[in-house]
């Protein structure tokens, strides 16, 4: 009895519709290609100066209508307010959802639909895009790659904004303010929308199209940071110094640590160097021993020969003396011996 009477009440619905005149705006030849399983979200956008009371999304196949801020497992249909819309995500799709649907507003008890579409669920969809939700800073490009079988080949390609239904071709620049719109194609499977210089207001909804069939886009634009100091938030002014600052700190402290290190290297490798030259200098006295005790009467070695390439050799002088006398330095005779250093 409840579905009677649901359906009783579409079709008294549709009778308005009929009767008062629906305003549509495009037509019917939307044509939504998604692949099996996956999900679509479609934007509606409606009058932002004169906001509608009720705003829903129809579905001719079984005739129902889901209001805004309605979440099921499968649907949701969600109000924007801030952007004059509301979207409507389908999830797990299925050759069962294959059919006509419509974005639809009221008014007054006036119907009127914003955008008509026929949903075709494909394993291979002829039109579909690398990522469904872009974004980019202001003022920078962000490009866009939307895919289409060999059947839509020779099909016109376009990139156009829900909103205003304004499009771009393939082949053609087009500049709206400081931001421009270039599409190029392949030729064999895919067309590449590049949109450079983008502004704030380009933010919004867009779609891919070869021929007929399309597919959503969203691109989201965010603001571009500033370094100017004159910004009226302190917080910030804040983040931009610190976000300066750190780096130079870090690499200021970096030279310091290794300006320290070497010049503590350079005066201990000095004071190591004037403790070598201090020994080298030494002077060892002759010795001498009596002739009794010892047949090595003397020994001089001097460790200090300026000028000498072999700084490397000491040299040691040995001399005999006569039997029975005191140790004298040696007339001649003088014998060499090498001497490493202690």
């Amino acid at each position: 009895m409840a579905t009677f009477a649901k359906e009783k009440m579409i079709y008294i619905s549709v009778g308005f519709w009929l009767i008062l005149g629906v305003e549509c705006f495009g037509g019917s030849n939307h044509i939504v290609t998604i692949k099996t399983g996956g999900s679509v979200t479609i934007p509606c956008h409606y009058d932002e100066k004169n906001p509608p009371q009720k705003k829903y999304w129809y579905s001719v196949i079984d005739r129902s209508s889901n209001y805004t801020n309605t979440t099921e497992e499968n649907l949701s249909v969600i109000d924007h307010p801030d952007q004059s819309l509301f979207t409507v995500t389908m999830r797990n799709l299925e050759n069962k959802h294959n059919g006509d649907y419509s974005c639809a507003v009221e008014n007054e008890g006036k119907p009127t639909v914003t955008f008509e579409l026929h949903l075709k669920v494909q394993s291979a969809p002829d039109v579909s895009v690398m990522n469904s939700s872009v974004s980019g800073r202001e003022g920078d490009n962000v490009s866009v790659q939307c895919f289409y079988t060999s059947g839509y080949k020779n099909k016109p390609k376009q990139w156009c904004r829900y909103k205003d239904k304004s499009c771009y071709t393939v082949g053609r620049t087009d500049t709206s303010q400081s931001s421009s719109v270039q599409i190029s194609d392949d030729g064999r499977s895919s067309f590449t929308v590049l949109m450079t210089g983008l502004r704030l207001s380009d933010s919004g909804w867009y779609f891919c199209s070869a021929g007929e069939a399309l597919n959503p886009v969203q691109l989201t634009v965010t603001e571009a940071v500033s370094v100017n100091t004159t910004t009226d938030n302190p917080r910030d002014v804040d983040k931009v110094r610190l976000s300066v600052w750190l780096p130079v700190s870090a690499a200021l402290l970096l030279l310091l640590i290794l300006l320290a290190v070497f010049t503590w290297r350079r005066t201990h490798k000095q004071d190591k160097h004037q403790n070598r030259e201090r020994n080298d200098s030494r002077t060892i006295d002759a010795i001498y021993s009596k002739p009794e005790e010892d047949p090595v009467i003397y020994n001089t070695i001097d460790d200090e020969r300026p000028g000498d390439p072999n700084k490397d050799v000491t040299y040691s002088v040995i001399g005999d003396a006569p039997p029975g006398s005191e140790a004298k330095p040696p007339a001649g005779g003088t014998i060499y011996s090498t001497v490493a250093p202690h």
